[in-house]
C-alpha cells in the first residue's frame, strides 16, 4: 500500500505541477498574442475542459481494463502534448495540447484514485485520499515556479522535460500489481446511478469549490499584473497558497475520518466564500495576495471530505469506485471550466467584483445545504 500511495502521489504531483504552470505564463501570452480576457479565460480552461470531456470515460477504461493500464495511457498523453505546449507558437495549437493535456490528467486521476480507494482499508479512506491531494497541490505549489522559469528560459525545455518524467514513471507503475481484475458494471446501471441524489449532491460538492479555482486561476494572475506585481509576485502568491492547501488536506481527510464529513467542509467552502469577498474587495498587491491564500486555506480543509464524500456515496449506491473517480474529474473539471470562462468574461465586462461576489454567493449557499445534507448514510466517520 506504501509504494502505490507514493507513485500515486508522484503521479499526480507531476501532472498538477504542469497544469498550474501556466498562472505565471498568462499575462505573457496575453501579451504575444493580443488575447481578450475571455480568451485568456479559454487558454486556462483548455486543460479542464479536456479533463471534463474525459472523465466518465475515463472512469469506464479504469473500470475495464484496470487502474495500472488507465495511468500509464494517461502519463503517456502528458509527456506527448507537453512537449507540444511547450514548442506551440500559435494559440490555436496552444488551446489544443492544453485540452490533450487535461485528457491525460483525466486518465490519470481516475486510474490513480480508483487504484488507491480500492487498495485502502474503509476507515483510512479520508487520509489515503487527503495524503494524495495534499500531494497534488504541492505540485500546484511547483508549478507556478517552473512556469516563472519557463517564462524566463523558455518553454521549450521546461515543458520538454516533461515526455522524459512521464515514461519513467509509466515505467514505475508498470511494475507494481494491478488493484484487481477488471470488472464490467453494467452501463445502464451506471447511467441510472449516477443521476441519483446522493451521488448528485456528493459530484457537486466537489463542483462548487472548483469552480471558485478556475475563477481564482483567471482574475488573480491579471490582477495581480494590473495592481504592478509581475511573474515573481504571482507565482509567490500561488506558491504561498498551495503549500498551506498541501499542508492541510492529508490532516483534513484523517480528521473527517474521526469525526465525519460535515463540519471539516462547512468550514472549509465558508473560508472559500470570503476570500472571495476579499478578491472582490482588494485594489492593491498586498489584499488580493491575502485572500488567495485565504482561498487556498479554505481549500485546504474542503477538499479531502468532499471527494471522500463521493466515494463514500458511490460504495452505498453500489457505483464502481471507477466511476466515482471519473465522477470526482468531471465535478472538478466542469467547475474550473465554467469558473475560468465566465470569469473571464465577466470580468472583462463587469469588473474583477462582480465574478467574484457571485462566486462568493454560491459558495455559501453550498456551505448551508451541506450543513444540512451531510449526514449519515453519506458520512460514515472511522472508529477510534
Amino acid at each position: 500500500m506504501r509504494k502505490l500511495l507514493v507513485l500515486a502521489s508522484a503521479m499526480v504531483f507531476f501532472d498538477v505541477a504542469f497544469y498550474a504552470a501556466i498562472a505565471p505564463l498568462l499575462p505573457d501570452y496575453v501579451a504575444e498574442f493580443g488575447l481578450s480576457k475571455a480568451e485568456a479565460g479559454i487558454l486556462a480552461a483548455a486543460y479542464a475542459a479536456g479533463t471534463l470531456l474525459a472523465s466518465l470515460p475515463a472512469g469506464l477504461v479504469a473500470t475495464r481494463v484496470g487502474p495500472r493500464r488507465t495511468v500509464i495511457a494517461g502519463l503517456l498523453l502528458l509527456g506527448g502534448s507537453s512537449l507540444v505546449f511547450g514548442f506551440a507558437r500559435e494559440i490555436a495549437l496552444l488551446d489544443a495540447a492544453r485540452f490533450a493535456q487535461g485528457v491525460s490528467g483525466a486518465l490519470i486521476w481516475s486510474g490513480a484514485l480508483t487504484w488507491l480507494i480500492t487498495t485502502a482499508p474503509p476507515d483510512r479512506r479520508g487520509s489515503v485520499i487527503g495524503t494524495a491531494l495534499g500531494t497534488a497541490v504541492a505540485g500546484a505549489l511547483v508549478g507556478p515556479l517552473l512556469g516563472a522559469i519557463a517564462a524566463e528560459v523558455g518553454t521549450e525545455a521546461v515543458f520538454g522535460a516533461v515526455l522524459a518524467i512521464a515514461v519513467l514513471l509509466a515505467a514505475i507503475a508498470s511494475r507494481l500489481p494491478e488493484a484487481g481484475p477488471p470488472e464490467r458494471q453494467p452501463l445502464r446501471e451506471v447511467a441510472a446511478t449516477i443521476v441519483t441524489r446522493p451521488i448528485l449532491t456528493a459530484t457537486a460538492f466537489v463542483a462548487v469549490p472548483s469552480m471558485m479555482f478556475g475563477t481564482v486561476e483567471v482574475l488573480v494572475p491579471l490582477r495581480i499584473d494590473e495592481l504592478g506585481g509581475g511573474h515573481v509576485a504571482i507565482a509567490a502568491g500561488f506558491i504561498a497558497g498551495a503549500a498551506l492547501e498541501a499542508t492541510l488536506a492529508p490532516l483534513a481527510g484523517r480528521y473527517s475520518d474521526r469525526v465525519g464529513r460535515r463540519i471539516p467542509f462547512v468550514f472549509g467552502i465558508a473560508v472559500c466564500a470570503c476570500a472571495m469577498v476579499g478578491i472582490a474587495a482588494a485594489q492593491a498587491l498586498g489584499p488580493i495576495l491575502a485572500a488567495l491564500i485565504l482561498g487556498s486555506l479554505g481549500a485546504g480543509i474542503c477538499f479531502a471530505p468532499a471527494l471522500t464524500t463521493l466515494s463514500e456515496a458511490a460504495d452505498t449506491s453500489r457505483l464502481h469506485q471507477g466511476y466515482a473517480a471519473g465522477l470526482s474529474n468531471m465535478a472538478w473539471a466542469a467547475g474550473q471550466t465554467v469558473g475560468a470562462l465566465a470569469g473571464g468574461a465577466t470580468a472583462g465586462a463587469a469588473g474583477y467584483a462582480v465574478p467574484s461576489i457571485a462566486v462568493a454567493a454560491l459558495l455559501l449557499l453550498t456551505s448551508a445545504y451541506a450543513y444540512r445534507s451531510l449526514v449519515p448514510p453519506l458520512i460514515r466517520p472511522a472508529e477510534g
